[in-house]
């Protein structure tokens, strides 16, 4: 993915990243595994650069942009709660490949996601690679009939036919002149590198002369392209059990790389890790007839009791008009009037007296757009206790949105719904629906 195209509103390039995670989403939604585990290269010597120190020499350096995201990648994997793993010394296909034969033995189901065709040495029966054909977008399934279909060998010669044809990426010359239908020629008549090795006298032709000027190639390749299977690792497959994400650590996480779609993404296709306490917010108040809401502000917004105050109209530049107001306290009670101009003069009057009380505290959630609707219809807003958008820029402001279906989730572990109001009574999804998004308005 190009990094130019992916980058959060500070600088930060996020393209590694973000193209990770959402083939890792992909799978958690595709494959729903029992248990999973990343491995990780420590570096890039390991015993195969002892044995041949230009094992991989040709590779271009890793972008400076690719370094800082290596740590965002672990990031995003702690707060999905999969375990990493590495080993000093030796490859991530090392790693994989001794989890996987740990795995298979014991009776795992094991799925490999993997862009190193190395690994396809390790399928079988119970071992199947999901190999990327296009991006992170399409992953190809490799089972032993695939491999066989697809190269003319079963998986376990796989690394013969490697060894002769060479890899280009890890920078092992292969045999001049021999292509994979040659090398999985040679391999069905001499059954493996050590029979090709053996009868190399007899292969005939120009493709013979080459494999005898190369053998020590072949050799080499065949013992540097063997996956180590294995480690000795502080964790088993028994240890690796996934037990869903983290919500708090996820959209901390997601807010902070600006990953809103991918977050969406693991919220819809992936069930919360734990029963949600509520589904939203239970308000048991109800939308008030004409002459009810002086008695509502003296049952539930006296002195001292903080009372959210939410707005909906629309809002310019210094204007403002009001089309709908909500009330909430913590006690569960609410009140909404869909249109404050049907209040009597009670209603007014007592709205009013209770919207200028400096004595009776007032959360909002953007302040300046409620001002200038209360401003509009002739009402004061004083006691303003909190606004939650400006707490949460001021709290976190490298953030994307700030709305409250986001501060819900990020703070408060709950997802606010678009729930139907039923005979009238209000919820509080209505309350985050007549809010703004973004960051807090200035002036």
């Amino acid at each position: 993915m190009p990094v130019e195209n992916f980058s959060t509103s500070t600088g930060q390039p996020t393209n590694a990243v973000y193209g990770f995670t959402s083939m890792l989403i992909n799978v958690l939604r595709d494959e729903q595994p029992t248990h999973i585990a990343v491995a990780f290269d420590v570096s890039r010597r390991s015993f195969r650069t002892e044995r041949y120190a230009e094992y991989k020499a040709g590779r271009a350096e890793t972008p400076a942009d690719f370094h800082g995201q290596v740590s965002l990648i672990g990031e995003v994997l702690a707060a999905l709660r999969i375990v990493q793993v590495s080993k000093e010394g030796f490859e991530a296909d090392d790693v994989i490949a001794t989890l996987a034969t740990e795995a298979a033995g014991a009776g795992f189901e094991v799925l490999i996601c993997s862009g190193d065709r190395d690994s396809f040495q390790l399928i079988g029966d119970a071992v199947t690679v999901l190999y990327p054909k296009k991006g992170v977008s399409e992953l190809a399934r490799m089972t032993p009939d695939a491999v066989e279909d697809k190269y003319g060998v079963p998986p376990q010669r796989y690394r013969d036919l490697a060894a002769l044809v060479g890899e280009t990426s890890d920078n092992l010359p292969g045999v001049p002149g021999v292509g994979p239908k040659t090398a999985a020629k040679w391999i069905g008549q001499y059954s493996s590198i050590e029979g090709i090795v053996a009868a190399a006298d007899q292969v005939k032709g120009k493709a013979g002369e080459s494999l005898r000027a190369h053998l020590a190639d072949v050799i080499r390749n065949h013992e540097l392209n063997e996956l180590v299977a294995d480690l000795p690792l502080p964790v088993a497959p028994d240890d690796l059990a996934w037990h869903g994400w983290d919500r708090e650590q996820v959209a901390q996480v997601f807010d902070t790389l600006q990953f809103r779609v991918l977050r969406d993404r693991l919220y819809s296709y992936l069930a919360a890790p734990e029963p949600e306490a509520e589904a939203g917010f239970d308000v048991s108040g109800t939308v008030l007839a004409t002459g009810g809401l002086a008695d509502w502000l003296a049952a539930h917004a006296g002195p001292g009791v903080p009372v959210g105050v939410a707005v909906a109209g629309s809002f310019g530049r210094g204007t403002g008009s009001l089309t709908a107001l909500s009330l909430a306290v913590d006690d569960g009670a609410a009140a909404c009037h869909l249109d404050p101009t049907k209040l009597d003069a009670a209603d007014d009057a007592a709205l009013a007296a209770f919207l200028a009380d400096a004595d009776r505290p007032k959360i909002v959630h953007d302040a300046k757009p409620v001002l200038l609707a209360l401003q509009a219809h002739g009402w004061q807003l004083a006691g303003l206790a909190t606004d939650t958008a400006l707490a949460a820029y001021l709290a976190r402001p490298d953030q994307r949105s700030y709305d409250l279906e986001d501060l819900s989730v990020r703070y408060l572990h709950r997802e606010l719904r678009a729930d139907e109001p039923d005979n009238g009574q209000l919820t509080l999804d209505g309350l985050a629906d007549a809010l703004g998004s973004g960051p807090p308005s200035s002036s």
